[in-house]
């Protein structure tokens, strides 16, 4: 066994039973919450109607302590190491922000092109760019947590300020080029600056500040050593709690019309493969390292199906075939990108190897 096949099966044996099985608890989470809300009369609705301007509470809370843990690891003191390499930032910016929805775009004409509703709520979908669970995703593939902060923050400003511009020109003016179909899009920039802050924001404030004064009180070594082993789980149990409460919400819409989520799952498919694999190839090009690779590739194929979820009930309503598209995202994106991680951890080996004087190629 060479050291870089020793080191990966070395992560794999220091992951906790919680994390060894994800994929079996995040299958029953996803079971259990299309079960729940397809069996109980009124829970979708129930836990809907807990919400307060549009934004779920249960999901805000589940949102909240799954990020928590993850950002109170990051190293904010090593943040300039990251703001320095123009290769991961500029690559992140094209990937996130001029790639992503005109390859989300097209998918959905191609592969939609008789059912509208569907092709605009994915559409929305590629415009939302991940800013949350991609958090998760990335500190399980061993990505560099440093560079996760910084391009999910950078994808938050964006956010608030292109995500209405883009959505105009994807939905309205490119089309009416193209000579198809278009489609207006009403959205409020502060109503996504209130999502980011409320997604982002707290848990982003809460992490900084807790490894600022629990280091300064007891130094980095009990804060990594003692505090965050304490803390760190529940980042996954939070991972759960919100699959569980947004397959609950809608799972009433996805048991009923399986053909229809059926057809949304292919482009969508295809839109992460491709997004993912894309920017693995282009991370090795430029000479970005594993771990910077990783979240690069996770932050590209991520998206935050929040947002794209409340914009497309909100415009078109909570019955609407955009709001299913928007729904049926996360159907597909949690099983595939948890999929992904276990791939990502498989190429560490390859990554590592040409790096090893000697090694195999």
């Amino acid at each position: 066994m060479t050291s870089a096949d020793a080191g990966s099966a070395g992560v794999v044996g220091r992951l906790s039973t919680l994390d060894r099985f994800l994929p079996v608890w995040i299958l029953a989470a996803m079971v259990l919450g299309l079960a729940a809300g397809r069996l109980i009369p009124g829970m979708g609705p129930a836990l809907d109607a807990i919400a307060i301007d549009g934004v779920s509470l249960p999901i805000a809370l589940g949102l909240l302590i799954m990020m928590y843990p993850v950002l109170a690891k990051v190293r904010y003191d090593r943040l300039d190491t990251v703001t320095g390499d123009r290769r991961l930032l500029i690559s992140s910016l094209v990937l996130n922000w001029v790639l992503g929805p005109a390859l989300m775009f097209a998918l959905a004409w191609l592969m939609l092109p008789d059912l509208p509703e569907y092709r605009t709520g994915l559409i929305i979908v590629g415009l939302a760019r991940c800013i949350a669970m991609v958090i998760i995703w990335n500190d399980l593939a061993c990505g560099d947590r440093e560079a996760a902060a910084v391009l999910v923050a950078l994808n938050s400003v964006f956010q608030v300020i292109a995500f209405a511009g883009l959505g105009w020109f994807y939905l309205d003016v490119l089309p009416g080029w193209l000579g198809l179909p278009q489609t207006d899009l009403a959205v409020s920039s502060w109503d996504i600056a209130g999502s980011v802050l409320i997604f982002l924001g707290i848990p982003l404030v809460a992490g900084y500040l807790t490894r600022r004064f629990g280091e300064r009180a007891k130094g980095r070594d009990w804060y990594e050593s003692t505090f965050l082993p304490r803390v760190g789980p529940f980042a996954l149990y939070g991972l759960l709690f919100t699959i569980v409460v947004l397959f609950a919400l809608q799972g009433d819409a996805i048991t009923s019309r399986p053909l229809d989520v059926a057809r949304i799952a292919l482009p969508l498919l295809a839109y992460f493969a491709i997004m993912w694999a894309g920017s693995y190839a282009l991370g090795s090009a430029i000479g970005l390292s594993y771990e910077r690779a990783t979240t690069l590739a996770f932050t590209a194929a991520g998206n935050n199906f929040e947002l794209a979820i409340a914009v497309a009930i909100a415009t078109f309503g909570v019955t609407s075939g955009q709001a299913l598209a928007g729904v049926v995202g996360p159907l597909i994106e949690v099983p595939v990108l948890v999929a992904l991680v276990y791939v990502s951890l498989a190429a560490r080996r390859r990554w590592a190897r040409r790096s090893v004087p000697g090694g195999t190629p």
